[in-house]
């Protein structure tokens, strides 16, 4: 979202009393924020709610003083008080609403005074501009917002800049460059000074890309992530030009209400060690709210947001004090429960007031959240499966799921055959379809390439879009977005079977596992996030992949040798072993599938399988290994929908009707599911009705999305979903058999 211009009265009565306190507490200055050296900025100011409360603190210590008020105002509070703002409309906001309250305080303004809110672009280099631009105020504008952004002491940054996934400040640019010159260039993850030996145009870093390195590395190393997209957001943005801000100064606080998503996502991991060794105390109070993460109090309550938006939100105090050494000392806090508690508490209390744990972030994540480490030496023992396989990645991201997916090929057909034919312009042919003109999606260029083809029809494949849910896809770069076709292949190719797991899981229970024999798409095994594919086995290709035979297994030298050395079993290349004195890929990965479905291996850990991919334990105990691969095979033909125990069916569905789905209900006392008001499956017990897989409540979910279509279940699709029932309620029971194999834990 472009930023929450109505922040809270509690939220920033907050930020704005800690500051004033810490001025006092940690910088002596007994006045606060009314100490006439101590400069401030809002980068973001929107219509100045900060600022507007900032003054009110001030106005505060000149109780029994007013006589002085208006010199001060004029002498010591105008010429170091400034906000930055990119909108025209909050900008003319924020001038009236600090007018007014200043003229309500009895302030009179002289006819050359003005307020320091400037029309600019925080997140771009501070550089004067020549009267060039159609108006010379904007250029006095632009000119007095670079020498506050670059030359003010400013001791002070603080509000709520906008959250913004896809941020419109770039990070790079494109520069022509002549022979001779120097310019930057990304080398092993950093921008460096190069030279070029001939004319060229690079992408170079902007201002605000060139702070960001920083949070690319981590521990000296570049971070490594395949997507790291989040770093691009707008508010991780400006809490790097925040303590940028600060550092020039070398001393002050930062304090923002931001996105949370920073405090443990491990994509932010290299942000987090910035923000340590930048500044001396790092406070954070968690404020939840996240209904993406679904988000609920530990005593089981409703757990609201403090502001009007599904993403959770967090208060950030960094500190930075001369003669304290960094890493920074880092506090937690958080408020659980209804939004009016939240603020209830909020305004009651400030930094001093509130019940602070300190953490001990380590690397490899630099967590700004509480972690229980009592399990994490064993866990991290595991083979991460990232670790494990040697291909893997993300699945498949249509970005126009409706066009490129279906139940059935025809209308795929007719609309890939629209886009190749239409003699439509992009809009009008983008509009007939309701295709969306996502940035960076050259249209053009789709409609050359479907151009080329002649047999649509061969570009239509079965993919996995939800745990048990196979549907149609039209496979092709014209119209998916992303078709991962280095990875995919691997599963089209040949007979193939892949894990489908992600890299962190926000929802409550730690079910991200699933499989498939299928190309899947990236939202399949994972709810709250991306979900990745990990096939078993890889299969060559022409310039890519030369090996001899049909295919070889996608798992690394040193796993295989790690988990055959603690058997001491031969490893076979394909298929299965004996378990005796032999042992094969398949029987590896039955056994990963046995112990991720293993309800104590996900209580026990967890904590580490919401923030990275999850870990396997390997068993030195053959027979244990040997049952575990059992139940594993069991629970993978299962979810393939390969296995004959789901012909014993344990639904009726004893009522003849149009079997449109009109309106998903569950009657707990009958157990039945309602697909309309005459038609159900009987005999779906609670816990099978209950069920989740990455997320998702499967026997929900797959009529749910059917009640979307308007949707009349076939003969097939009704066996279907009575087949589903059977695997949850398989499912459950092998889970329960899993734990009761396994002797105790750490695996040994």
């Amino acid at each position: 979202m472009r930023g929450v211009y109505y922040t809270p009265e509690p939220v920033v009565s907050y930020i704005v009393r800690s500051i004033d306190h810490l001025l006092k507490d940690r910088f002596g200055k007994p006045q606060g924020l009314a100490d006439e050296k101590t400069l401030i900025l809002d980068p973001a100011v929107g219509t100045a709610t900060f600022l507007y409360m900032v003054v009110n603190e001030i106005r505060q210590a000149f109780a029994g003083q007013e006589g002085m008020w208006n010199d001060y105002v004029a002498e010591k509070l105008l010429p170091r008080i400034f906000g930055f703002e990119l909108l025209m409309a909050p900008y003319a906001v924020a001038h009236l609403k600090l007018g007014l309250l200043l003229q309500e305080t009895g302030y009179e303004f002289q006819s050359d005074q003005r307020l320091g809110i400037y029309l600019t672009n925080t997140l771009e280099e501070a550089i004067k501009r020549a009267e060039t631009l159609f108006a010379r105020w904007i250029t006095e504008e632009a000119n007095a917002a670079a020498r506050i952004k670059k030359d003010e002491p400013i001791m002070v940054v603080l509000g709520n800049p906008p959250y913004s996934g896809i941020s419109a400040n770039a990070s790079t640019r494109k520069e022509s460059v002549k022979t001779g010159t120097r310019y930057k260039k990304r080398i092993g993850g950093r921008w460096e000074w190069v030279t070029a030996n001939k004319p060229l145009t690079a992408v170079v870093p902007t201002f605000i890309g060139e702070l960001l390195d920083d949070y690319y590395q981590i521990d000296g190393k570049p971070l490594g992530e395949r997507n790291p997209k989040w770093l691009q957001d707008d508010y991780v943005k400006f809490i790097r030009f925040g303590q940028w801000r600060i550092e020039r100064t070398r001393q002050g606080i930062l304090g923002f209400i931001t996105n949370h998503s920073y405090l443990d996502n491990p994509t932010f991991r290299g942000m987090r060690q910035s923000l340590m060794n930048a500044f001396t105390d790092i406070y954070v109070l968690n404020l939840h709210g996240n209904a993406k993460k679904k988000e609920v109090a530990p005593d089981g309550g409703k757990d609201e947001n403090v502001f009007d938006i599904q993403q959770g939100v967090s208060i950030g105090l960094f500190i930075k004090e001369t003669g304290k050494d960094s890493p920074a000392r880092v506090h937690y806090a958080e408020l659980w429960g209804l939004r009016e508690g939240k603020y209830r508490t909020l305004l009651e209390t400030g930094i001093s007031d509130t019940s602070w744990t300190e953490l001990k972030p380590t690397s490899p994540f630099y967590l700004f959240v509480p972690l229980q480490r009592d399990p994490l030496a064993e866990y991290e023992k595991g083979w991460k499966v990232t670790e494990s396989f040697l291909v893997h990645g993300v699945g498949m991201t249509t970005a126009r799921d409706h066009v490129v997916i279906d139940f059935e090929p025809q209308p795929l057909l007719e609309r890939a055959t629209i886009f190749r034919n239409s003699d439509d312009s992009n809009a009008v042919l983008c509009e007939k379809l309701g295709i969306p003109q996502k940035l960076g999606w050259n249209i053009t260029r789709a409609r050359q390439l479907i151009q080329q083809e002649e047999n649509l029809e061969q570009y239509i494949k079965p993919v996995l879009y939800r745990p048990f849910d196979t549907r149609l896809i039209f496979y092709h770069d014209s119209l998916v977005w992303r078709t991962v076709k280095q990875l995919m292949r691997h599963i089209l190719a040949g007979e193939n079977l892949g894990l489908v797991s992600a890299r962190s899981n926000k929802s409550s229970e730690m079910d991200h596992f699933f499989c498939s024999r299928l190309i899947m798409e990236t939202k399949c095994g994972e709810s709250t996030t991306q979900s990745c594919l990990f096939p078993l086995y890889l299969y060559p290709a022409e310039g890519e992949m030369q090996f001899k035979g049909g295919r070889r297994p996608n798992l690394k030298p040193e796993f295989i040798k790690a988990t055959s050395e603690k058997l001491g079993l031969r490893f076979v290349d394909d298929g299965k072993g004996d378990l005796a004195e032999s042992l094969g890929p398949e029987d590896v990965f039955n056994y990963a599938y046995a112990v991720f479905h293993s309800p104590t291996y996900r209580t026990r850990y967890a904590e580490f399988l919401k923030i990275d991919f999850p870990r396997l334990p390997l068993t030195s105990d053959k027979k244990l290994f040997g049952a575990l691969a059992k139940k594993g095979a069991e629970l993978v033909a299962l979810h393939l929908m390969e296995s004959p125990a789901l012909n014993n069916l344990i639904t009726k569905y004893p009522v003849a009707g149009s079997n449109l789905v009109e309106k998903v209900s569950y009657d707990e006392s009958a157990r039945r599911v309602y697909i309309n008001k005459g038609q159900y499956f009987e005999g779906v017990t609670p816990e099978v009705w209950n069920f989740h897989i990455g997320g998702y409540q499967v026997a929900q979910k797959w009529l749910k999305d059917r009640q979307k279509e308007h949707r009349m279940l076939s003969y097939d699709e009704l066996t279907h979903y009575q087949k589903i029932m059977a695997a949850l309620k398989e499912t459950i029971r092998l889970m329960a058999e899993i734990d009761a194999l396994i002797p105790g834990w750490p695996l040994e």
